[in-house]
């Protein structure tokens, strides 16, 4: 290809809505533009990179014996009816009608597709196990999309549907599947680390996520959740699912009896911990959330956080949010009470559900609301001043350092990009809509399913936050738009076009995917454009080719050598591919 001809501009300067590197150097190197919020258009360069990645992906796919299909993007809402997502899935589902009147959706994902094909297709446990995948845009009408291609409405994904007959058969499905991702991710020259997670609105009784780390301390930070990780042993899980050991604190507040205690203008736990000068580990901390609407008042020991996904699974719930001000209010009013957030308790709320994390089971003589504006409740003891409450759940943020569930060794924590995910679904499709296949012994039993999914565009955007420096991208060899850029520094140097065009066309003539910058620019816009753009070598070809040398760069290392035209063309044949 020739840069004369290639479809591409390039920028200046960053575009101003974008956060994060990967966003950043996209849009300026004219891999992307953006066409609406969080849409963006997949320019030439972005579609080689693209294509690459999907090859990968189906390289492995097939390999690991699954079989390529294509569903349809836009799905009837009838298929969701049967499954029980259609009310559930919340806002994320682009919902519309046709002209007939009848209800569809833009597929953010494809179990209820995938389902029905199985329950028309296979009806034997002869012809089990399958595994079909499907490499298709999805769309999800994310609130507030952000950081380009890593968190986009309309996306790139590769989706696969696992059927066993039974969990044996899910296992081992589920597990040739993790190691094809492994391979996948290898291939296209990312580290990840496989972390346990939440299954959110996909379902199913276990999950894992593919994240790809990056360092918080720099400005490479576009990782989306924190993952803890034991280095001492293989633990490791998103912040959503972790749990840990939490390490020994005072939990005996130490107060004579209880009492009602003055805390004018004390809002906070920090403020309330300074004010009575105690831990905040012997406070026990009470906050209302709206689920799906639901009131709830989570308990927990003051000095911790709740993670609100793990709340939220806690009441199989679909959106969560804090209380505003005026919904407290409601609550005290329903309840006859008046207080403010920052001295709420348990005693005396009605039309609330209480959950609590087991953080406050160990609580003696704590501080806690008690419902009075500038009031707490000092010495409180479970079952004599207040209630325990029924339900408890683990709700509890991990911490670093706190104690790892498997070895007991310090929990460390990073962020992460999440670049693929696995479920085990079970029978959560199967079931309610019918999906069933004789067994055997000529029973019926619904399919046990898995679910298996790549961000195609997600782990693009992955390797450029892992893989780019102050000059622009670094693409791993693989999955790069082109193999090596030829630069004739001169458009005026006869013997150096020359030379530029003859390792062109020999590079070509052996498959090798080359660009060359012929355009009638100046030397130092055509090294920096290469640079941006990310091509992992380059051929410069300026004065000494006199003496029959050119210049070879390897755009990952740095590493220049000055060799012949012979040479260079040598080693882009060497490479491996």
């Amino acid at each position: 290809m020739k840069m004369s001809n290639l479809f591409v501009q390039t920028l200046r300067e960053f575009p101003s809505d974008a956060e994060v590197i990967s966003h950043k150097l996209l849009v300026r190197a004219g891999y992307i533009r953006k066409l609406s919020n969080g849409i963006y258009n997949y320019l030439p360069l972005m579609w080689r990179v693209i294509k690459k990645v999907e090859n990968i992906v189906r390289e492995e796919m097939d390999r690991a014996g699954a079989q390529e299909l294509l569903m349809p993007f836009v799905q009837p809402a009838e298929l969701w009816l049967e499954s029980g997502r259609w009310e559930v899935y919340g806002k994320e589902l682009m919902r519309l009608k046709d002209r007939h009147g009848r209800e569809m959706c833009l597929g953010p994902t494809h179990e209820e597709i995938i389902t029905s094909v199985a329950r028309e297709g296979i009806r034997s446990y002869k012809q089990l196990p399958v595994n079909l995948y499907q490499i298709q845009s999805k769309f999800r009408d994310e609130i507030r999309p952000r950081f380009g291609l890593l968190r986009g409405r309309e996306f790139i994904m590769k989706d696969a549907y696992s059927f066993d007959a039974d969990e044996k058969g899910l296992d081992k499905s589920y597990e040739i599947m993790a190691q094809a991702y492994k391979k996948i991710f290898e291939r296209c020259g990312l580290e990840t680390k496989m972390v346990q997670s939440d299954s959110g609105a996909i379902g199913g009784s276990v999950s894992h996520e593919f994240m790809v780390l990056v360092n918080e301390k720099s400005e490479n930070n576009a990782g989306e959740n924190d993952v803890f990780y034991c280095s001492k042993c293989d633990y490791s899980a998103n912040s959503n699912h972790a749990v840990s050991v939490l390490n020994p604190a005072q939990t005996d507040g130490g107060f004579t009896h209880s009492q009602i205690v003055d805390t004018p203008c004390v809002h906070s736990i920090e403020e309330l911990s300074e004010f009575l000068k105690i831990p905040q580990t012997v406070i026990c901390k009470s906050l209302i959330y709206v689920i799906d609407g639901n009131y709830v008042l989570a308990l927990i020991r003051g000095d911790k956080t709740v993670e609100e996904t793990k709340l939220m699974n806690a009441f199989s719930g679909n959106e969560i949010r804090i209380a505003r001000n005026d919904e407290i209010e409601e609550i005290m009013h329903k309840s006859g009470l008046n207080a403010v957030a920052g001295f709420i308790g348990p005693k005396g709320l009605k039309d609330i559900e209480i959950i609590a994390d087991e953080t406050i089971k160990d609580l003696k003589n704590f501080v806690i609301g008690c419902n009075i504006n500038d009031k707490h409740l000092a010495g409180a003891n479970w079952g004599v001043d207040v209630s325990l409450p029924e339900k408890f759940a683990d709700i509890r943020l991990v911490e670093e350092n706190d104690k790892c569930p498997d070895c007991g060794a310090p929990l460390k924590v990073t962020k992460g990009i999440e670049v693929g995910n696995i479920f085990k679904l079970g029978t959560k499709y199967s079931k309610p809509m019918n999906a069933v296949f004789t067994d055997k012994d000529g029973q019926e039993k619904p399919f046990v399913m898995g679910c298996y999914g790549i961000g195609v565009t997600r782990t693009a955007a992955a390797a450029v936050e892992r893989h780019h420096d102050e000059f622009g991208i670094k693409w791993p060899l693989s999955i790069a738009p082109f193999t090596v850029i030829i630069v004739p520094v001169s458009d005026r140097d006869e013997l150096q076009l020359k030379t530029a065009q003859e390792i062109y066309n020999t590079l070509l003539e052996h498959n090798v995917e080359v660009l060359i910058d012929d355009r009638a620019e100046r030397a130092g816009v055509k090294l920096k454009d290469a640079d941006l753009i990310g091509i992992p070598f380059r051929i410069t070809v300026g004065k000494t080719i006199t003496d029959n040398l050119v210049e070879f760069k390897n755009r990952t290392t740095g590493e220049t050598d000055v060799i012949s035209p012979e040479e260079a063309i040598k080693r882009i044949l060497q490479l491996e591919i």
